[in-house]
């Protein structure tokens, strides 16, 4: 019996077979090697070979991907390819189809990137809370950059167009390679101590992500993080970011925009002091109304009142008092002389010397009361017209300057000032007392 031959397969369903095995055992891998053989044909399509010292693979790079790289891969280049193993079932070729690329060495600045941003996020350096406020403007600014950088002379340029009465220390360090990220902490940590400024701007201009890598440094990050002075980070372009900028307590996307953060434009500050000198013209117009009514309302009350008029009473009823008094002295002494001058006569009538000793003594008791009657009268008209001088002194305004009082008035007008209320700062006033005036000035 002859033995039933053995299926074969079709080159094109090995291939296929062959392609389903590898993507389903490798879905997505990273691998780094040189670059080689690279093309770019019409379709848009990058094809390359990734290569070490010991073996080769072909690569694809479709063009909707390619359209996303961030540089323009060259043969040597050593890079990173993310993708999935296939094959080519057409020539049988096995390849790598990548969907990512990125040069070796900015990858791995990359990865330690992102690791560090995410541990000191975690630890509280990038909250919102512990930011300070960056004044604006600054009085004095402290600008840690290059000196010889494109960085300081937008920096300046800004600054001196848009503010120039801000006060720039340009505090020199290097922006790039080991030795920065040392230096700038140095810096910093000097300017803070210091005390000297109202901000810091720490600044550089555009590079790749390895000339920024110093701004990535942790020791920087926590440098600033301790920092008292407010800082502004400004590095490189709008769309790098480093870590300085996170911890930062403001960060501007170019130097050019971190000057504008900090200062106002001088031309919006006219037009801002003109609008508040158009409110305080007006607002002292309002005043001076306000007080010129209240100075006419015064004035009527005052009128109204008529102290004077009120005294020239007093005084009138004060002289027509000690009038009536004299008037009643006068009766009362021509009443004495009557009645003195009839007793004379009775006696001249009485002839007796008995009854003339006693008219005698009759006459001289009479006189002594007469005397002692006209000093009690003249004692009680005192007492009067004393009571009613105390009288008018009491309402007088005279008396109440006698008592510790004072009247105060205006130095220039001479109106009184009744009111806490009715004085201004700086006003010259005068102070009545009872025996002369004081020169005052309110405060």
């Amino acid at each position: 019996m002859q033995n039933s031959p053995t299926p074969s397969l079709t080159p094109s369903s090995l291939n296929a077979m062959a392609r389903d095995l590898l993507e389903g055992a490798f879905p997505l891998v990273w691998v780094e090697g040189e670059l080689s053989g690279v093309s770019r044909p019409a379709s848009g399509h990058v094809y390359f070979t990734l290569k070490d010292a010991r073996a080769q693979v072909r690569c694809a790079l479709f063009r909707q991907r390619s359209l996303r790289l961030p540089f323009v891969p060259a043969d040597g280049q050593q890079v990173r390819v993310r993708g999935r193993l296939s094959l080519y079932e057409p020539r049988g070729d096995y390849q790598l189809i990548a969907d990512h690329m990125e040069p070796a060495g900015e990858g791995a600045l990359r990865r330690a990137f992102e690791e560090l941003r995410a541990r000191l996020e975690a630890e509280g350096l990038f909250a919102a809370e512990a930011k300070r406020a960056v004044p604006s403007p600054p009085r004095r600014l402290g600008l840690v950059t290059s000196p010889s950088g494109a960085a300081v002379r937008d920096v300046l340029s800004v600054l001196s167009r848009r503010f120039p009465l801000v006060e720039v220390e340009i505090l020199p360090v290097l922006v790039q390679g080991r030795e920065a990220p040392a230096q700038m902490r140095a810096m910093l940590e000097r300017a803070d101590a210091s005390g000297r400024y109202d901000a810091l701007l720490l600044t550089r201009g555009g590079g790749s992500l390895e000339d920024l890598f110093a701004f990535n440094d942790e020791a920087l990050a926590r440098c600033i993080a301790r920092l008292r002075t407010p800082l502004v980070s400004a590095v490189g372009h709008e769309i790098d970011f480093s870590i300085s900028d996170f911890v930062a307590d403001l960060r501007a996307p170019t130097p050019s925009a971190a000057a504008e953060l900090l200062v106002p434009d001088r031309a919006d500050l006219g037009s801002q002091l003109r609008r508040l000198r158009q409110r305080l013209q007006l607002h002292q117009a309002q005043l001076e109304r306000r007080l010129g009514q209240r100075l006419d309302q015064l004035e009527l009350r005052l009128r109204a009142q008529a102290p004077a008029l009120r005294l020239q009473r007093v005084r009138t009823r004060l002289q027509q008092a000690a009038a009536r008094l004299m008037q009643s002295q006068r009766r009362s002494e021509a009443e004495r002389r009557r009645s003195l001058q009839q007793l004379r006569l009775r006696l001249q009538r009485a002839t007796p010397a008995q009854r003339l000793r006693r008219e005698r003594e009759q006459g001289a008791e009479l006189l002594r009361r007469l005397r002692g009657g006209v000093s009690q009268n003249l004692q009680r008209q005192r007492l009067r017209s004393g009571l009613l001088a105390r009288t008018l002194s009491a309402v007088s305004p005279l008396a109440t300057l006698g008592r510790g009082y004072a009247i105060l008035l205006d130095a220039d007008s001479g109106s009184v000032v009744a009111r806490a209320s009715e004085a201004r700062q700086g006003q010259a006033l005068r102070a009545r007392l009872v025996d002369g005036e004081l020169k005052l000035r309110c405060e």
